[in-house]
């Protein structure tokens, strides 16, 4: 790493370089503190990932005029004698959102749900990059390659009949559907909760375009800690009135994702292949085995 600090700009002030070890991502992960007090994170990947890095990069600057807290792109390159690239972004101080909802009152786990919808909205306002192809044309693609991984992958979901069903009814709801700019991984995994209750949002590493909806597809890592949290992110993306066509739409999106996640999990091993069977079991009882689109967790009108 010696080497690999050399190469950085500004790397003879950081005082404090300790790793993170969690996440899904590839990269290799570092908290920062330099001389100065300044805190970073420092994300470094494989060379053979240049271009797609540098596009990530270059994109989340394009919300570097929002008025939101999350953690912001500093600076990017080539480190390690050519065999790694960096990118250097801003640190979000405090808890992770995952671990500290669950000691909160409902009220405030609302509170910071309804912070997260808002948030969201506006991270939504950045249009999709030019030139993407029908949302329709490019998630039936993706229904139909889910669909058949899943046959192909040996491991039995009871009620995937269900869900296959109820993807197959609704795909018709993918018709012209907007576009934009998506975070990629927006649940509490993904969320810091500061000293003084503001919600910040960090790990774009799976930034996208497509349909603004589709964000929602892992609320249920929300749902799953905090059903207050869950529908105050619903319930403050929409200023509290929210279509119907979005449970529908949110419905096809969370069972092509819980299908979906299977076969992802096959490769990380037992633990997590019984992770994803145990939420696809708490999806089919929040959805009646899909019968209706509304989640039984979803509170409309909380207690005030």
């Amino acid at each position: 790493m010696v080497k690999l600090y050399n190469e950085i700009p500004g790397s003879c002030k950081w005082q404090i370089v300790e790793p993170i070890n969690k996440g899904w991502s590839n990269d290799q992960k570092y908290y920062i503190r330099s001389t100065d007090g300044r805190e970073l994170l420092l994300r470094i990947s494989d060379i053979s990932q240049y271009e797609n890095k540098k596009k990530d990069f270059e994109a989340i600057k394009r919300l570097d005029n929002l008025d939101i807290l999350i953690s912001r792109p500093i600076n990017f390159g080539i480190c390690n004698n050519g065999r790694s690239i960096y990118s250097l972004l801003t640190w979000i101080t405090g808890k992770d959102a995952e671990h500290i909802l669950p000691e909160l009152n409902s009220k405030e786990q609302y509170r910071l749900g309804v912070k997260a919808g808002e948030i969201l909205r506006i991270i939504h306002q950045v249009p999709a990059a030019k030139n993407q192809i029908s949302w329709s044309d490019r998630f039936n693609q993706k229904i139909n390659r889910t669909i058949a991984d899943y046959e192909a992958c040996g491991i039995h979901l009871e009620g995937a009949d269900k869900i296959i069903e109820y993807i197959e009814q609704h795909r018709c709801l993918l018709e012209n559907r907007p576009q934009c700019f998506q975070h990629g991984d927006y649940h509490v995994g993904n969320m810091i909760v500061t000293k003084s209750g503001e919600l910040g949002i960090i790990d774009f590493n799976r930034l996208d375009y497509g349909d603004p909806w589709e964000e929602f597809n892992r609320i249920t890592w929300c749902a799953d800690i905090s059903a207050s949290f869950a529908s105050g992110r619903i319930n403050g993306y929409f200023h509290h009135n929210v279509p119907i066509l979005f449970f529908k739409l949110m419905a096809l999106y969370i069972a092509s994702n819980q299908l979906s996640s299977i076969p992802w999990a096959i490769k990380f091993g037992n633990k997590e292949i019984s992770t994803m069977l145990r939420q696809a079991k708490n999806v089919l009882e929040w959805y009646d085995g899909f019968e209706t689109c509304t989640p039984k967790w979803y509170i409309s009108n909380p207690v005030k």
